[in-house]
């Protein structure tokens, strides 16, 4: 063979393997910078979907669908409004706990709907609320199955409590936007 084939060839070899490279490094950084993001979520997600690549897509797909939103803050009035507006929910668990769950999920809902998140349905409010508070959004789905269990009864008491304390989770960061400030709602 000519000397000229067997440097097309070379080349070629070290064009592939540098191709190469850079593929699996890219989808090494995407790939690590989704678990930063997501945390729990990412392995959930995984789990849930069972296959690495299908849930990295939906990951990253939720992560595109979040930066079309406009989420504010709120107000200084609203966040003293939910402020109030939870601690009487908490009150009124005492004697209706199933009903405090129920004030709950609606008021999350209002306040998610203020700050400019989607409402339409509870799996879209979920998987875009992930992006933004990967570590309370596994609390909000389990709390809000409890909700589904106290809209027919099925709940007992502790569940209604350990719900209660979910939602708080999520409302907290959502009325804080993620900061913890003097204006933080206590327990």
């Amino acid at each position: 063979m000519d000397a000229w084939v067997w440097i097309l060839i070379a080349v070629a070899a070290i064009v592939l393997i540098v191709a190469a490279a850079l593929w699996f490094t890219m989808r090494y950084r995407r790939r690590r910078a989704l678990r930063e993001r997501f945390g729990s979520e990412y392995d959930r997600t995984i789990g849930a979907v069972k296959s690495r690549r299908k849930a990295e897509g939906e990951l990253a797909g939720r992560t595109e669908r979040r930066e079309t939103l406009e989420i504010q803050p709120l107000t200084q009035e609203a966040r003293e409004l939910y402020a109030v507006q939870w601690s009487e929910i908490q009150g009124r668990f005492v004697d209706r706990p199933q009903v405090a769950v129920v004030e709950a999920d609606d008021l999350v809902t209002h306040v998610m709907r203020d700050r400019g998140y989607p409402v339409d349905d509870f799996e879209s409010q979920s998987e875009l609320v992930s992006v933004d508070h990967p570590d309370v959004v596994q609390n909000y789905r389990a709390a809000h199955d409890v909700y589904t269990k106290a809209t027919t009864g099925e709940a007992s008491t502790e569940d209604l409590r350990q719900a209660v304390v979910s939602y708080r989770a999520l409302f907290e960061e959502l009325v804080t936007d993620g900061t913890r400030s003097e204006g933080r709602t206590s327990s």
